[in-house]
Order: structure tokens, then C-alpha cells, then sequence
């Protein structure tokens, strides 16, 4: 089929929860891809799964009967809530949408909804694969879950236009592992405004510079295991605040509590969003994030936007991130990460030295009009 070029783009992503959420970074990916691309006058579709927010019914407010949302149109498919299916059923019943759709790119998000992505392929339409990290490499999924994922995996890697990766760890697996060339293309981050201590002073009793934050899913591979035995054993009146709903592992969330369970000073919130999402970010003494395994962690790229100091692990896709404007540990390594929560603690300069200089760092280096930039690039030289 012959591409033709045009100014003007009809899109449609595939491979999110839902638009508007913050159910995961995917879900804030795609949402500030597709705002940016429809105030350059392309038209944007997201296909949103149906069904119950992954942290509560509470958190639904109706998102499935929306249409659109900041001009975005929204369209909401059949989703088989269950752990493993929901990606798999949503994902394919968009892609079937997509394919009898008058869309000139079709983005697929992540490696598992890059399974159907041979759907609207067969079809003549451009597609697009973003790999946000290596889902596969997951603890919450089962051996089927796994195969799903490599699947998606090499189904996009087989029949995609153009791959994005969000490292250059993930850039350097898809060269060694398949011999192909991806483009690299990082998150964005926007510069947030600063917000007094209201909603946690009332809810937490947290009035700020008090409490230690981790912000994220409440998932195994964050390495929150490791930050409540370090904390634990951390010589502080600070509080360790640990934000963010449950993906698929309840029994995990039930194992982090009872791992917490007699000392006080640990306070689950739960997932958090809007005004409370704000406090936490603009009150922290410190943010941390000690994970395993990550994508591209957008939290990390909040938290150092609202001029926070950052405790990660070392992992390359958090490395990349910070380069020397954060403390770094250890991965996996508990004795590690307890000195250096205890280091901070004690010393409010070194956290205030590192504060000073995250906002400015992080904002420059990371843009989402740039990243918008380059996929449009991608998607108009696929077209032509």
C-alpha cells in the first residue's frame, strides 16, 4: 500500500488503562503525547480499556461512558478483567477498531498490547510500538503472562514501522537480543508549581520536611520490600510515607503491610492523585525509589520536578535519569539503602544541596515538546 504525506495526522494509541488517569506511567504518557498533538491540529483517539480502576472503584468517576477528554476522542472496549487479560482483550478489540478506522498511525503502548499489533497492520495502517521497559522481566506475572508479553515483544519487533524505547538499556537489549535499531525517545516532565501542607495536615499529620516519600505502584519490582526493612532500622522521627495503588498484586500489598506492622512511623495512603499527589511531592524531606527493574519512572522525574532530593538504586534506567544530581544505592541491597536514608536524615544540608539543584536539571533535560517533537517526526517519515 502506498504512504502518502500529510501535514495533519490522524492517531489513534492503544496499550494505556485509560485517558484520563494516573493509573501508571503509560496512562500519563499518552496523555501528554496526545494533548500536545491535537494543539498542533492532529487528531487523537484513545482506545481506553472498560471497566474498574486497578486501585478502587472509588477512582472510576465514570471514565468509561467519557468521550473525550481535552479534545482527545475517547473510546472504551470490552476489557475481560482479570489478572492477565485485561491488556490481552482490550488491547485486541482496539486493535480491530483501529484497523476499520481512517487512522493514519496507530501507537501501540508497551509490550504486551504490541501483540495485536499485526491487526491493523494487515490493513495498511502505519504502526508504531512504544516498549515503556521490559514487562516480561515483571514479578507479578505468571509463566503464561510472560509468553503473552515476549510475544508482544516479537510481534513488534516483526511488524512495527518504528520501535521507541524509553532507555538506553532497552535500546542496547533489542540490538543484542533481535540486530535492530530503535529510537530512542525518553519521557518529558513538566515543571510543577509548589503546594502548601493542607490535605496531609488533616488526613496524615504531615506538615512537610517530615516524612519521607515513595510514590509509585505498589508493585514487587519497585523494591519497597528492601525500603521498609532499611527504614525500619533508620534512627528518625521522620515518617515513611509509601503512595500508590495496587497493579494485579493484592497479596503483595497484604505482604508489605505485614512487613511494616509495628512501627508507626509507616503510613500506607493508598493510590493518590490531584491536590493529595501534589502535597506529597512538594512536601517530602526526601523522595526514594529503590527499584529492581524500571522503564523509563516517570515518578522519579515528578519528584525531581518539584525540587526534591532523590534516593534510587542504581539500576541504569534510573542512572540515566539523575546522572549526580541524587543519592544513589545499591540495588536489592538493604544495608545500603538504611545508610543512606540514615546519612540524610541526619544531615538536612546534603538534602537541601541536592534539592537545589533537581527542578532545573530535570526540566531541561527532560521536555515534552521535544518528545512530542520526535514522534511526530517518526510517525510523518512512516507516512511518507
Amino acid at each position: 500500500m502506498q504512504k502518502k504525506s500529510t501535514d495533519k495526522l490522524k492517531i489513534a494509541m492503544i496499550g494505556h488503562k485509560r485517558v484520563p488517569s494516573r493509573e501508571g506511567g503509560v496512562e500519563i504518557v499518552v496523555e501528554e503525547l496526545a494533548t500536545r498533538m491535537l494543539e498542533q491540529g492532529h487528531e487523537v483517539t484513545c482506545y481506553n480499556r472498560r471497566g474498574n480502576h486497578v486501585s478502587g472503584k472509588e477512582f472510576d468517576d465514570g471514565l468509561d461512558k467519557l468521550k473525550e477528554h481535552k479534545g482527545i476522542k475517547l473510546k472504551s472496549v470490552p476489557t475481560i478483567e482479570k489478572k492477565g487479560l485485561a491488556a490481552m482483550s482490550s488491547s485486541f478489540f482496539a486493535a480491530v477498531a483501529a484497523a476499520f478506522g481512517k487512522y493514519d498511525v496507530v501507537h501501540f503502548h508497551a509490550e504486551g498490547p504490541c501483540a495485536m499489533l499485526w491487526i491493523p497492520k494487515l490493513f495498511g495502517k502505519i504502526c508504531i510500538a512504544t516498549v515503556h521497559g521490559l514487562d516480561h522481566q515483571r514479578a507479578k506475572w505468571g509463566k503464561f503472562a510472560k509468553a503473552y508479553i515476549m510475544l508482544g515483544e516479537k510481534v513488534a519487533v516483526r511488524f512495527a514501522d518504528e520501535i521507541i524505547v524509553l532507555s538506553e538499556g532497552v535500546q542496547n537489549y533489542f540490538k543484542e537480543t533481535y540486530g535492530i535499531e530503535t529510537k530512542f525517545i525518553p519521557n518529558g516532565v513538566n515543571r510543577p508549581e509548589r503546594v502548601e501542607a493542607k490535605l496531609i495536615i488533616e488526613k496524615y499529620g504531615l506538615y512537610g520536611d517530615d516524612f519521607l516519600c515513595f510514590l509509585a505502584r505498589l508493585v514487587p519490582e519497585k523494591g519497597l520490600i528492601y525500603l521498609i526493612d532499611a527504614f525500619k532500622q533508620v534512627k528518625t522521627d521522620k515518617k515513611l510515607v509509601i503512595a500508590g495503588g495496587s497493579s494485579d498484586t493484592d497479596d503483595f500489598m497484604q505482604e508489605l503491610m505485614k512487613r511494616a506492622k509495628g512501627d508507626s512511623r509507616i503510613i500506607f495512603t493508598g493510590f493518590v492523585q490531584g491536590q493529595m499527589l501534589e502535597e506529597l511531592y512538594s512536601n517530602a524531606y526526601l523522595y526514594t525509589l529503590p527499584s529492581d527493574l524500571e522503564g523509563m519512572p516517570l515518578s522519579l522525574l515528578e519528584a525531581m520536578s518539584y525540587g526534591n532530593c532523590c534516593v534510587v538504586s542504581d539500576i541504569v534506567e534510573c542512572t540515566e535519569v539523575v546522572e549526580d544530581k541524587a543519592v544513589i544505592f545499591k540495588k536489592s541491597n538493604v544495608e545500603d539503602l538504611r545508610d543512606k536514608l540514615q546519612e540524610l536524615c541526619d544531615n538536612p544540608e546534603i538534602v537541601k544541596s541536592y534539592a537545589l539543584k533537581s527542578a532545573d536539571f530535570i526540566c531541561k533535560k527532560y521536555n515534552w515538546d521535544d518528545v512530542v517533537k520526535h514522534t511526530l517526526i517518526l510517525y510523518k517519515k512512516s507516512n511518507t
